[in-house]
């Protein structure tokens, strides 16, 4: 079943069947959904495109053949790129055993497809014997889909917003951990301990996960490896590589012939 990304005057919450999905389509820009929350736990899987979520208190990044988990009750708002084609799979709470916080799952091909197939059964068909069948077939396979650290920890911290905001904006800014903080009125090693302490990661391994984000975003995108290195300020492209095999395990060519179906 096709809707809008809003899913216009549809309640996730209005029944209690097992698990209900729907396809959804982006239009030629990038559409949002404030600031929401459910009862039912929510999977995003993104078919074609990707799409961001924010869960406090991090950013979650779903590229290609890839999922977020939302636990039912947590407050999330969501960003799918131009031309986007997702699924979003609710589950009702203890239907099936899941994460208890968000998490970025790798979808394999079957469960991808048992999604997939589930669109398209209407309300009606999901009390049906072998609708619920299928349900059971994918409620056994998703506590086995790899969790992967797609995410970006965010602070609510006024500091670490702003920082956050700009290297969004221009993510070839390359300033110092010094430059920052002569920005922000501070020494550098208060930003430092600031930055530790409000994301867990130094401030170099924090810019880095923001940049790989960006990296998968525009990589998914269609955008070249040689214009990411480009756009987010690197030397060289062999530089850029090195970085997104040391954190993804591949390089970024390999790693996008790996999404596809």
């Amino acid at each position: 079943m096709e809707r809008g990304l809003a899913l216009e005057g549809f309640n996730p919450d209005s029944n209690c069947q097992p698990a209900q999905a729907f396809r959804i389509l982006v239009s030629e820009s990038e559409n949002e959904i404030p600031l929401h929350q459910h009862r039912k736990g929510q999977l995003i899987l993104a078919l074609h495109g990707g799409i961001t979520c924010e869960v406090e208190p991090a950013l979650w990044m779903v590229p290609t053949q890839h999922a977020v988990w939302i636990p039912g009750e947590m407050p999330h708002s969501n960003r799918a790129t131009a031309n986007a084609r997702l699924c979003f799979l609710f589950i009702e709470p203890g239907a099936v055993e899941m994460p208890a916080q968000c998490c970025t799952l790798r979808i394999s091909p079957l469960v991808r497809e048992l999604i997939v197939h589930l669109t398209e059964k209407n309300e009606g068909d999901l009390s049906q014997p072998e609708t619920q069948r299928l349900v059971q077939v994918l409620f056994d396979e998703l506590p086995r889909q790899a969790v992967e650290q797609l995410h970006l920890p965010m602070s609510r911290h006024p500091k670490i917003r702003f920082i956050a905001d700009q290297l969004v904006q221009h993510p070839q800014e390359r300033l110092t951990l010094e430059q920052w903080a002569s920005q922000l009125a501070m020494s550098e090693r208060n930003l430092a301990r600031l930055v530790v302490k409000e994301t867990g990661l130094s401030f170099r391994r924090w810019r880095q996960q923001l940049q790989l984000i960006i990296a998968l975003q525009l990589l998914i995108g269609g955008v070249s490896v040689q214009q990411i290195a480009s756009e987010l300020g690197y030397d060289s492209t062999n530089a850029f590589i090195t970085m997104f095999k040391k954190a993804l395990g591949n390089t970024p060519g390999r790693y996008l012939a790996s999404l596809e179906p």
